[in-house]
């Protein structure tokens, strides 16, 4: 097998989008997997619609994704440049070889006059217009010396244009349904498929998989190829995703901004494990390493089919991600999170914090809403928990179970639970009259860790302290209606 060389080529008119960065990922793990190049090119001609600050984003969400690139914007490389904007005079030249060998032509109607053309066509009941230009067979002169002009392809009117999808099969559109379409507008700009393959061409791409709404521009721009004598690259188009009801994927369902599912606290690892399983199977494998994700990939295991976003199927995927992480790592990745909350805890005490946690945790978002309570002083307490156990007929049991915890060496949770439970029996209490009370004293929740691991993590002097101020002032209570 020749070099591997795949791109990702992303056009700056938004965020980068779920759709997006699979199409990056399943590009990504080839290039990885064969020890190929991945080159990342933004297609920035489109000047209406290009927004200043998404190129920054897309590069901020491939980082943070991991999805590194060989060649493209900050890392150079011996194809550049990158950016399709700084390119237009390498386009002219391949536009102005195509009308030298016949392949092109200068086109110079307005465009109102192909607009009366398409108007006159759908008036007379046609369909699937398709502009004739008078100029394609070279005997129309231009309308005066610098009359300005488009160049379009001098498309073959018979037989057809077919290619084999590496995903999708045998794909074979007749010529007659091609159309003598722009390469160059008068402007100067490229279209869409004349650039791509100008790029793709001049880049050595060998694979281009992208998303199957791309499918209608393959056959073009394979005539492209055929007309620059130039062998064209496998494709492979990667099936949509659909939202739970089977229809385009929209915002509700999970269609934001890469970035968006970082700062909810997902790993990046685990939204390309969901990512992959959507289009690509291994077995009944739902979980992946990345290096798994490597090894494995191949375009044979790519579904044709739809697949459709299932948001507990990925927070399933996040949550054992997270799982497989040291107590440590999860405690540097959620530190982030906690300061974004207004808390610096030290690292040790964060650490055994998570591991009290870290089973209930599907993001790291949870993570830091779980442990808050142990840097919080005082902790935020709900209402109406504190309205049903923070009350007068728990104040003693508290403030014994305080007196007691004093005496209690070492201060880890099995000597608690075991002196706590002998307290018990001697008083004559039930776990269950005192346990609630001292949680809620505790974290200010009635769902907490295990009731001694929170001790154990708080230490005696802030154990001792909260069950001692356990009746709220009003700005510590919380309501839980948010």
């Amino acid at each position: 097998m020749s070099e591997v060389r795949v791109r990702f080529a992303p056009s700056p008119t938004g965020y980068l989008h779920i759709g997006g960065v699979r199409t990056a990922l399943f590009n990504w793990l080839w290039a990885r997997r064969h020890g190929g190049s991945f080159i990342l090119r933004i297609e920035d001609t489109d000047v209406d619609r290009n927004l200043r600050e998404s190129t920054s984003v897309i590069l901020e969400s491939m980082r943070w994704l991991g999805l590194d690139w060989d060649e493209g914007p900050e890392v150079g490389g011996p194809h550049g440049p990158y950016f399709q904007s700084e390119r237009l005079e390498l386009y002219r030249a391949y536009a102005e070889r195509l009308v030298a060998t016949g392949h092109a032509f200068r086109c110079y109607a307005t465009r109102e006059e192909v607009e009366a053309a398409r108007a006159a066509h759908e008036a007379r009941g046609g369909r699937d217009f398709r502009f004739v230009s008078p100029w394609r067979d070279g005997r129309r002169p231009p309308p005066h010396s610098d009359a300005p002009y488009a160049i379009r392809l001098r498309a073959p009117r018979t037989g057809s244009t077919g290619f084999v999808d590496l995903v999708k099969g045998r794909i074979d559109v007749p010529n007659e349904q091609q159309q003598d379409f722009v390469l160059l507008r008068q402007n100067g700009l490229p279209l869409y498929n004349f650039a791509c393959v100008v790029d793709d061409v001049e880049m050595g791409i060998t694979l281009v998989a992208r998303g199957d709404d791309h499918v209608v521009n393959t056959p073009p721009q394979l005539l492209l190829y055929e007309a620059l004598g130039r062998t064209p690259p496998r494709f492979a188009h990667l099936p949509m995703i659909l939202g739970q009801d089977g229809k385009k994927l929209s915002k509700r369902d999970g269609a934001v901004s890469t970035t968006e599912y970082r700062d909810a606290g997902y790993l990046p690892d685990a939204l390309l494990n969901y990512l992959a399983r959507l289009g690509w199977s291994h077995g009944d494998q739902e979980v992946f390493r990345r290096d798994e994700l490597v090894a494995l990939f191949d375009w044979s295991r790519v579904g044709a089919t739809a697949a459709r976003w299932d948001p507990k199927k990925l927070a399933y995927i996040q949550a054992e991600h997270l799982r497989a992480l040291s107590d440590a790592r999860i405690a540097e990745l959620a530190m982030p999170f906690l300061e974004r909350a207004g808390l610096r805890p030290d690292r040790r005490t964060l650490e055994a914090a998570v591991a009290t946690v870290r089973t209930r945790a599907v993001t790291l978002v949870d993570v830091a809403d779980m442990v808050d309570f142990y840097f919080r002083e005082p902790p935020r307490i709900d209402e109406q928990a504190a309205a049903r156990f923070l009350v007068e007929s728990t104040r003693a049991a508290r403030e014994e179970l305080a007196a007691l915890l004093e005496t209690v060496e070492p201060f880890d949770a099995a000597t608690l639970e075991a002196r706590v439970h002998q307290w018990l029996q001697q008083t004559g209490r039930s776990l269950k009259q005192v346990a609630q009370p001292a949680r809620v004293a505790l974290t200010g929740r009635t769902a907490s860790p295990g009731l001694f691991e929170v001790m154990a993590v708080l230490g005696k002097e802030r154990t001792v302290a909260r069950l001692r101020a356990a009746d709220p002032r009003p700005s510590q209570l919380t309501s839980t209606g948010g």
